[in-house]
């Protein structure tokens, strides 16, 4: 299997919707050992959620924004296992006045609380496990949206992913000395409950549908947690500083794509309009087509 024997920390799990939660599950399919993290009023959700788990781990408290919490969290894995092989971060917060549109109006304070919460805080929990993860390597992997542009609505939560991006390739540089690789995940839109704090969510996963070659399912995050499997696992051992898209192939895509009957639409006008001209050539001058004859259906 391809984490037999690992020992794997897993944040962010909520629901059996996360994203963490299906890297959960296919982590222990694989063999690994896991404890989850939870936080706040989300501890129970992540206390029923891994009673849904092939076998229930334990639930650990973590707020990642508290240095004493991550020191503490450090401490009781080294008394579990005396180290760690790695550990997936899906921690990300924005307030509400930092997303759906009001990126001009954002104050200061809630655009440092979506940077600290879903990019900081994975230097900071890099920075708490390295004492466990130093003697033997091991991986890094977090959950990214493609930072590489702007998204609508999306605003100071899309600038924290330019910055979790950002603090990945310094921590892969930084930490490449004590084998211990850093990488990205960059999914496509999920239907989870943080998805559903996401003004415009629907739109933007619609938008989706026409422009990922190989389509997208909302509702299926098994493929974005089988990269983070891979990632996590020794198969990936030369690969860091990476941002590895799990999304249909639509960050590749510079324009929607046409369906196959759009496309066979669109070449039987090419044919029409090409029948046109050879007919137009041959005419005498003068003579007319019908209006809209050479025009495509439509």
């Amino acid at each position: 299997m391809l984490l037999e024997g690992k020992k794997l920390l897993i944040t962010g799990v909520l629901t059996p919707a996360s994203i963490a939660f299906s890297s959960a599950r296919v982590a222990q399919e694989q063999g690994a050992d896991i404890v989850l993290t939870g936080f706040g009023k989300g501890f129970a959700l992540t206390q029923r959620s891994a009673r849904r788990l092939p076998a229930t781990p334990d639930v650990l408290e973590l707020d990642a924004n508290d240095p004493s919490q991550v020191s503490a969290l450090a401490e009781e894995l080294q008394r579990r296992w005396g180290g760690l092989d790695g550990f997936l971060h899906a921690i990300a917060f924005a307030p509400q006045d930092a997303l759906g549109g009001n990126f001009l109006e954002t104050p200061w304070e809630s655009a440092a609380t979506a940077l600290q919460t879903s990019a900081y805080s994975l230097k900071a929990l890099a920075v708490g496990m390295l004492p466990l993860m130093r003697a033997r390597g091991g991986a890094i992997v977090t959950l990214d949206f493609d930072a590489s542009q702007a998204w609508p609505l999306y605003d100071w939560m899309g600038v924290s992913k330019a910055a979790l991006e950002s603090v990945a390739r310094y921590l892969a540089r930084d930490l490449g000395r004590h084998r211990i690789r850093v990488n990205c995940v960059s999914a496509g839109p999920l239907r989870t409950i943080a998805a559903k704090g996401i003004p415009g969510f629907a739109d933007l996963a619609g938008v989706w549908q026409g422009r990922a070659p190989l389509g997208w399912d909302v509702t299926d995050p098994e493929p974005v947690a089988r990269a983070v499997a891979f990632l996590l696992s020794d198969w990936a051992s030369a690969i860091s500083g990476e941002i590895l898209h799990v999304d249909g192939g639509f960050h590749a895509m510079g324009a929607p794509i046409a369906t196959r009957a759009e496309a066979e639409d669109g070449a039987a006008s090419a044919g029409a309009t090409d029948a046109t001209d050879a007919t137009d050539a041959a005419e005498p001058a003068g003579a007319t087509e019908p209006a809209g004859a050479a025009e495509p259906a439509g």
